[in-house]
């Protein structure tokens, strides 16, 4: 973030591998390559739809722009949830909705926190992934080589939002986190943080797939009716892509 003031030691420099929370963190801690982790939504779905052949356009939420930038890019404005329920036929930041996804190419997705984070990385330098629970062992394997190789990276759990608009950091983004860094280390990737290490104990101690629907955010969807959404976040490395930012569109790094 342009003038932010940083502590010494904030930007985590001294280690290879970095983990920092949200918005502010994700430009805080530069590194060449950044994995944003939003297990709950738009990392989810971004692997969903990117094992369909989905093209995702990563975008503002509630930027009154985005109906302008879907039309100019060929493709389908997605909206929340709730807005999807009440449409026929709108495609969503449900993982669940993306899976029965049909005839569409590409996607722009906006989200209040993964989605709004990847927006903001885009024009840094980093290679941008999103990782999620889903795919943590297709990520690890994709940036071990990299990392081994001299590469940095800064994994970066999105949080959610309190009312008052401020970052709350959130037990299944920092799983997610955990289980990424957790099998980069497992692919004898060294230098972790001791932030990146925190989160590696976190992911050790958590207990799937009842822990993600019993911590606050699952409950949340569940009580909402998308418990659906939450059971397929929670299906650890079911998905073997590698979502990378190539310009403005998330695409399977394997191809």
């Amino acid at each position: 973030m342009a003038g932010l003031d940083l502590k010494p030691g904030h930007d985590q420099a001294s280690y290879a591998v970095r983990c920092e929370w949200g918005p502010v963190g994700a430009t805080a801690v530069p590194a060449d390559v950044a994995v944003v982790v939003d297990v709950l939504s738009f990392t989810t779905t971004v692997a969903v739809a990117v094992e369909r052949g989905i093209d995702v356009l990563p975008f503002r939420w509630r930027d009154s722009r985005a109906v302008e930038h879907a039309a100019s890019r060929d493709a389908l404005l997605a909206v929340g949830r709730l807005e999807a329920r009440e449409q026929a036929g709108q495609v969503s930041l449900s993982p669940a909705a993306m899976a029965g996804v049909r005839d569409v190419e590409r996607v722009v997705l906006p989200s209040p926190n993964g989605s709004t984070i990847t927006w903001a990385l885009a024009g840094t330098g980093a290679r941008v992934v999103a990782g999620s629970l889903r795919n943590a062992a297709a990520v690890a394997d994709h940036l071990a080589p990299l990392l081994r190789g001299g590469a940095t990276c800064v994994v970066v759990p999105a949080g959610e939002r309190w009312p008052d608009d401020t970052l709350r950091p959130c037990v299944e983004d920092l799983w997610g986190a955990g289980a990424i860094l957790s099998a980069l280390a497992d692919r004898g990737v060294e230098g972790l943080s001791p932030e990146a290490r925190a989160a590696t104990h976190a992911w050790a101690g958590a207990r799937l797939p009842v822990d993600l629907h019993d911590c606050a955010g699952g409950r949340e969807l569940a009580a909402a009716g998308f418990a659906d959404d939450v059971s397929m976040a929670a299906e650890v490395d079911a998905a073997d892509v590698v979502p990378v930012l190539e310009g403005e569109v998330f695409r399977d790094a394997r191809h």
